[in-house]
Formats: structure tokens, C-alpha cells, sequence
């Protein structure tokens, strides 16, 4: 069964558009899915995937060939796999050059496609990232309804809708968004899938293409990482921990971005002096892998780390946007500055509608127009000085006003 993504929204737009489309994106995600989605839609296709090895070879070897039997006589190309083929972004430009052609190609992760295909594909190609399932596309898994009534909240949500979601997004933050996670049975299934995901990610996606040797260091790396989020992250201090010099520690986390793993956000600063401007805080693309990793599926309410996920639950609704963070060395912070302008608080208690002496501080200072604070069930607005403040539940971040940018 299809279940529809958001990411399709974007790329109707591009259908019949002369350039290529990249979905890039992790393994079992639903790129394949979406590929075949759109093969369905369109006139005259071919379905391709680079695991074919033949089909590969010939692509890679005899690309005329490969043009003469499966290029000119379709309109519609789909590649699945493309991070397979050698010389792809060079062949695929030539493939662009000499036909007239639609071509949309995916792949695993953006370590190979990045270095072999996009250089070579300038101005000739639209790349979109396809993760797991957000909030949202979880919830129109679960319930329809609820996801209707969810796309349309505002202030004036119910006690008991509010109530009803949250009950949603605890399992979202326990067992993460990819597709086959979702649909099983029990919370026995969803931890054995989340297992076998990981063990992808470390022996094939990451240990393979990036040619890591030493898997060891490579888990205690995720393994610290998953314990630090929404912590600032000082380099050497975490190289010591892992068994790993800095520039290898630098690679290893770029490796990890580049396979839709975790992300670094950097911090906001005007002021050198009296503000955090280097060190970066790291957050997951998944909340399920994240708990995989530290082997914890803990109900919310018994768990020490509950405001930590709800931050990078942040993270993930907010993945398009320009995310940084806000910490002074005196200690002052703020969760998250949106595109530069817009604070927001991440709480994980059920306190009155207020806020922090740290957000606080940062409105006094920079007095934004606009800011957000994220609670359980808190709704209403204030106005403090020159900034309107609005109290929103966390599972709104994506469809509130903050959050139109779908």
C-alpha cells in the first residue's frame, strides 16, 4: 500500500520541468516507493535500478548502448540505486546533452551522488531530500481524521485533540518515522526492525562506501552523539572519548550528515565576545535509530532525556529551515533561531504559560517580532515588549504559522 509524502507536493511541480530530479535519502525511507509512485503517473516510462548489475555495467561501460535501449525510446526515465554506477553524474550529463529526455534518479545516500554526480550536473538538476516519516505523515498513517483535524489546528484546538495527538507523538518520539517501523504490529517488531535499520546504516551505508575500518569507534561515536543531543559539542574533548583524532572525528560526523544520520546546526551570535560562535550541537534525522542506539524505548514520563527528544523532535518538523541555537558564556540559552529571527523554547513540563530567564534575556537583546514556545498542552499568546510570544503545543511546530514552509 502507498502512503503519500509531502515530498511529492514539490516535485508535481517539476514533472514535466526540462532538469533531472534527485531524491536523495537513508535506506527504507520509501525513495523506490515514490519513485514508482510517479512512474505511474507519467506517459511512456522506464523503471531502472542500478542494482542490476548488467544494467549497470553497460551504463557504465557502453553508454550509447545503454542509450539505444533504454533512453530514446521512453519520455520518462526513472534510476533507482543511481549511487551504484561509476562515472554516473558524467555519463547521466551526457545522457542530458544528447536527449530530450525526463530523468529522475535517486539514491541511498548523498556520499557517492554528491561526489560523482552533482558536480558534473550543474544547472541541470533539482535535488530534494526524501527522510522518514515526519510528524505529520505519520499521523495520516495512523489516523486520517486526526491528521485533518491536526493540518487545521490553531489556538482554538481542544483539551481532548490536543490530548489525543500527544498520545501520537510519544510513539513517534520512542519509535521514529520509517515506514516499516509504522506499520508493525508490536513494540517487539518495531525494535527488531529499528535494529536491523542500524546495522544497514553501520555495515553497508557508512562502514562500506565510506571505508571505514573501525566499526567500534565508530558506534561509540553515534553512541555519544545520541547521549549529547541538544548539548554543545567541543571537538577535542569528544574525539578523546571516541579514541579518534579531530580530523578524524570531523570526517566520521561528516560522514554521518552525508548519509542522513545525524546533522550539526551552528550557534547565532552578534557578539564574539559574549556569545558561543563555533561549537556545533548534533541532532538525529530519526528519533527511532537514536533510541536504537542507546537501547532505550522507555515510555516518556520514566525517561531523563524526554527534553532532549523533544528538541530534536524539533529538529526533524523543522529540517528545511535555517536551524541554529542560541548560548551565551555566561550560560544564557535559547533551543532553537529560526532563518536568523525567530527564537523558540522547547519545554518538557506542564508549567503555566512562561518563560525562561535565558529566552528572556534573548528577547531584551535582539527583540524579535515574533517567538515560540513549545509545551504539552499550553495555548495562548503574549505580548512581551516588542515580541509577540506564542504558546503552542510541540506537535504544531510544522503546521503553526512558524511552520508554513511546506
Amino acid at each position: 500500500m502507498y502512503y503519500k509524502r509531502d515530498l511529492e507536493l514539490k516535485l508535481e511541480k517539476y514533472l514535466e520541468s526540462p532538469e533531472i530530479i534527485a531524491i536523495f535519502g537513508p535506506r527504507q525511507v520509501g525513495k523506490t516507493t515514490l519513485l514508482k509512485e510517479f512512474y505511474k503517473r507519467v506517459d511512456n516510462p522506464i523503471f531502472l535500478t542500478f542494482e542490476d548489475i548488467e544494467l549497470k555495467l553497460l551504463f557504465e561501460e557502453d553508454i550509447k548502448s545503454f542509450i539505444a535501449l533504454y533512453i530514446e525510446p521512453y519520455e520518462h526515465i526513472f534510476i533507482d540505486e543511481f549511487q551504484y554506477a561509476k562515472m554516473g553524474g558524467k555519463h547521466l550529463k551526457y545522457i542530458y546533452d544528447t536527449t530530450k529526455k525526463k530523468i529522475f534518479i535517486s539514491g541511498s545516500s548523498a556520499m557517492e551522488l554528491s561526489i560523482n554526480a552533482i558536480k558534473y550536473l550543474a544547472g541541470r538538476i533539482f535535488v530534494f531530500n526524501l527522510y522518514s516519516f515526519s510528524f505529520g505523515e505519520f499521523l495520516r498513517v495512523k489516523d486520517e481524521n486526526l491528521y485533518q483535524l491536526y493540518l487545521n489546528a490553531d489556538e482554538n484546538i481542544s483539551t481532548f485533540l490536543v490530548n489525543r495527538i500527544n498520545l501520537y507523538l510519544e510513539e513517534y518520539l520512542t519509535y521514529g518515522g520509517y515506514p516499516r517501523v509504522i506499520l508493525s504490529k508490536t513494540n517487539e517488531e518495531k525494535e527488531e526492525v529499528l535494529k536491523n535499520l542500524l546495522s544497514i546504516y553501520l555495515l553497508r551505508d557508512i562502514k562500506e562506501i565510506a571505508k571505514i575500518a573501525d566499526e567500534a569507534k565508530m558506534y561509540r561515536l553515534l553512541k555519544a552523539l545520541s547521549l549529547q543531543i541538544g548539548n554543545v559539542v567541543v571537538y577535542s574533548e569528544l574525539a578523546k572519548l571516541v579514541g579518534v583524532n579531530t580530523v578524524q572525528l570531523k570526517e566520521y560526523l561528516s560522514i554521518f550528515e552525508k548519509a542522513f544520520l545525524t546533522k550539526a546546526i551552528t550557534p547565532f551570535f552578534t557578539n564574539k565576545q559574549l556569545e558561543i560562535v563555533k561549537n556545533p550541537e548534533f541532532f538525529f534525522f530519526d528519533l527511532g535509530l537514536r533510541n536504537v542506539i542507546i537501547k532505550n524505548f522507555l515510555p516518556l514520563s520514566n525517561r531523563g532525556d524526554k527534553g532532549a527528544m523533544l528538541e530534536n523532535f524539533v529538529f526533524r518538523e523543522l529540517v528545511e529551515r535555517e536551524l541554529k541555537y542560541y548560548r551565551t558564556k555566561n550560560g544564557a540559552e535559547v533551543d532553537f533561531i529560526i532563518d536568523d529571527v525567530m527564537p523558540i523554547e522547547v519545554k518538557s513540563n506542564l508549567s503555566a504559560i512562561k518563560i525562561s530567564k535565558s529566552y528572556h534575556y534573548f528577547l531584551e537583546n535582539y527583540k524579535p517580532k515574533e517567538g515560540y514556545v513549545l509545551s504539552f498542552n499550553q495555548l495562548g499568546k503574549k505580548v512581551f515588549n516588542e515580541t509577540t510570544l506564542n504558546f503552542i503545543p510541540h506537535f504544531m511546530v510544522a503546521v503553526s504559522q512558524l511552520g508554513k514552509f511546506r
